[in-house]
Formats: structure tokens, sequence, C-alpha cells
């Protein structure tokens, strides 16, 4: 009988010292015990959106609006998680990081889709969009959709434009008044034939850079100067190594929200849905702040800094279109004479100059 007894617990020990056993390396391998609170979270869809400025940015702030809107939208089904300042990848990166899918959600510069689609060069050319009115009727109109659409050969998907505001010109050699006094300095652009052309133009350098690089050349005298929005000269403390700032608005800056058109055409069409609800929302929002957000960081460089400021007359600014207007000409064919026209007449229908 006692041996019967010790046989039936060593079993009994065993067959416990087997569970613990199978219990700690489900745990320790990480497969947990199936939970109803759990239920779903294999179903989320999560959705990496890499840019390369500034979160407090109209950019910056627009993908974090963005991010927020899905999340409650979705209730959590699908999460934006936004990387800033060029953490996964540089602005000459991004694109082909999602063209290849390792990335899903990216908003570069329109300029740098010029590679893809020479049309969208159309939005570069100088004083095209000479007033507020003018861009948000270009990109929300007929020629923003244009150009979205010419995306699609690229395994891209144009979902809508954001605006930063209208580029200025910032140097240690200035001041800035007429095209003539940019003559032998050397610029920072982003890779644009069509903005090397402007600068040639005037007579200037224009070097392609990644926008990171460009507070380092400033500071070491590499660059005399550079051109970009207010609110990327304030975040990016440009105003510290730079004497002079001309605000000339003879630029547009601005940003195509895109996504991986093969993840896109993956999801369903309910959460096709929320992204365009979260992000007409969020583009709404952005072409109103953007300029507010110009408007008040033009105020703080003021009070800020001891950069000396230059706003270009409306003379002056007759001049400085009318001096560009080789610009024009020599990208008609390369744009499309149709997109250019169609720019002009807008030009025309809003111009202070």
């Amino acid at each position: 009988m006692k041996a019967f007894l010790s046989v039936a617990l060593l079993l009994c020990v065993g067959l416990a010292v087997s569970v613990w056993i199978g219990f700690h390396s489900r745990f320790s391998e990480g497969t947990l015990p199936f939970d109803d609170d759990q239920k779903g979270i294999k179903d989320q869809v999560v959705i990496k959106f890499s840019h390369v400025v500034a979160e407090n940015t109209p950019k910056g702030l627009a993908a974090q609006r963005f991010a927020k809107l899905v999340n409650e939208k979705s209730e959590g089904k699908i999460k934006v998680e936004v990387v800033p300042n060029g953490g996964l990848y540089s602005d000459q990166e991004e694109l082909e990081a999602l063209k290849r899918g390792d990335i899903q959600m990216i908003a570069p510069a329109t300029t740098k889709l010029s590679t893809f689609s020479p049309k969208f060069q159309v939005l570069d050319l100088p004083y095209a969009m000479p007033t507020r009115e003018s861009m948000i009727e270009v990109l929300n109109g007929d020629i923003g959709k244009t150009l979205l659409q010419s995306l699609t050969n690229s395994n891209m998907k144009g979902l809508t434009f954001w605006t930063n505001g209208f580029k200025q010109i910032t140097t240690n050699d200035g001041p800035l008044k007429s095209p003539s006094d940019l003559k032998g300095q050397t610029f920072r652009i982003m890779p644009s034939p069509l903005l090397e052309k402007q600068f040639q133009l005037l007579n200037a350098k224009a070097v392609g850079l990644d926008f990171n690089e460009t507070y380092r050349l400033l500071e070491s005298g590499e660059l005399n100067g550079e051109e970009n929005t207010i609110s990327n000269i304030y975040s990016k403390k440009f105003f510290d190594v730079q004497s002079h700032l001309t605000v000339s608005d003879h630029g547009f800056l601005g940003y195509a929200v895109i996504m991986n058109e093969d993840f896109w055409n993956g999801l369903s069409k309910s959460q096709q849905q929320i992204l365009k609800e979260s992000l007409q929302e969020t583009t709404t929002w952005n072409q109103t702040y953007s300029f507010e957000m110009n408007d008040e960081q033009l105020r703080l460089i003021e009070k800020q800094s001891e950069i000396e400021i230059y706003h270009l007359t409306k003379e002056e600014k007759r001049k400085w279109a009318d001096f560009f207007e080789p610009v024009y000409k020599a990208f008609d064919e390369e744009i499309g004479t149709e997109l250019i026209e169609q720019i002009k007449k807008v030009r025309a229908n809003h111009s202070e100059l």
C-alpha cells in the first residue's frame, strides 16, 4: 500500500512539474493564453509616417493631428506612427523607402516629386501663386488633382496637399532688394532643375542639399544663404547664423501627402474612408493655420534675433516677377503648356503684381 501511495505521489508531482514547465515556456516565448481583452490586436493596421522637419512646423503639426484623428475615428484599430526630423530617412531617401514599402506614408516637399512627375515643377514657378487664396485654389482644384494623379505609375497614391507658405531668402551678404543683389552668392535649395534655373538667372550658385544639413553649412560659411518659409527658418534657427532676411514671397513650399499604393489598395473601404476623412479635416486646418503660424513666427524672429528684415514692396515684387519670366518659357515643354496656362490664369485672377 505504501509503495502504491509513493508511486501515486510521484506521478502527481511529475504531472504538476510538467504543467508548470509548459506554462512557463509559453510565457517565456511570448505566447500568451487567449484573452477576450486581446481580441482584435492582430487586426490593428500600423502606418509608419516619416518626415524630415521639426514637430513644431506646419507639416509636423499636421502629421500629429492626422494621427490623432485616425486613432479616434478608428477606435484604435488604425495606428499612425509619426517619425519626424528625418528619424527614419533623409528627404533624399524617403521616396524610395515609400516605393519599396519600408514605410507607408510620407509628405515630401512637392519640389522633390518632379523626378517622378515633371508636372510638379509647375508649383515651383516663381510668383506663380502670388496670394494665399491662389495657393488654395491651385492645390485643391484641377491643377492639384492632375498632379496627384500623375504619381500612380510610381506605386504612390497621392492623397492631398498641405501648405507651409511662401518662401523667403536669408543671407549673410545683404540686404537683398533687387535680383542683382544675389550675384555671386551661394544658396542652398532643394534639388531641382527649375530652382537651379532661377538662381542661374540671378547669377548666383544654387546647391541642392538635404534640409538637415543646411544649418551647419550656413554656420560654417560654406553657404551664403538659403530660401525657405518663415516657419522653417524659425524652427531650425537659421536666423542665428544669417544676418539678413528678405520677405520676398517669391515661391511656394508645400507637401504632397502620399501613401504606398500597394498598401492603400490592401486596406478595406471602411479603413480608406477613415483615412480620407481624417486627411480632409487635417488639410482644412493646415491650409489656414500654416499661414497664421508663419505670421506669428516672423514676429518672434523680429523680437528674438538681430537679423535685419526687409519686406519687398509691391513694385519690387513686380520687378522680380518680370525678371523670372524666362523660367516659364524654359520649362513650358517639360511641365506642359496646358498646366502652365492654367496656373498663369490663376495668377492673373489673384495677382497684386
